[in-house]
């Protein structure tokens, strides 16, 4: 049985996973709409630098504790069936998924509603870590520790 949320090996969960897990909900026949992000290994970091791949790391146990917290928060609210949020660990290249939020409901604008804080407070709260490689136009690599507050602010 997959719990609602939590961090996963790459290979070990996919979208395919996500939808099944949703459709067997006992109360998904109250469900009208799933919204879904699905978060990818972006070719190009916020500074222009070629991304050649991704690390993805996680305090596994506290990471775990706060999605499902997240998910859980989420769920109370009205119209709002189902709160998922998958976050996959492990060597990323280019175009990779990363993380699967759905959010299942009555209605679309409870679901997008849910759907976007869902995605923000994942981002800020839960203890996910990212490694980028990039590489420069001589071929030389880099690697640097990445924090989504860095991120989102220059978004």
């Amino acid at each position: 049985m997959t719990h609602h949320a939590g961090v996963h090996e790459k290979g070990s969960f996919n979208l395919q996973n996500l939808m099944d897990s949703i459709k067997k909900k006992e109360d998904f026949s109250k469900t009208g709409a799933i919204g879904l992000f699905i978060g990818v290994a972006r070719g190009e970091n916020n500074e222009g630098q070629k991304v050649q791949k991704l690390t993805l790391e996680a305090y596994e146990e506290k990471a775990n504790e706060t999605l499902e917290k997240i998910c859980d928060e989420l769920s109370q609210k009205s119209g709002i069936v189902d709160v998922q949020i998958h976050h996959l660990l492990g060597e990323f290249n280019v175009g990779d998924d990363l993380v699967y939020v759905s959010v299942a409901g009555s209605h679309r604008p409870e679901v997008f509603s849910v759907l976007r804080e869902a995605v923000e407070r994942y981002k800020h709260e839960a203890p996910v870590f990212k490694k980028e490689q990039t590489i420069d136009e001589k071929g030389n690599t880099q690697e640097s520790w990445v924090s989504e507050k860095q991120e989102s602010s220059s978004q």
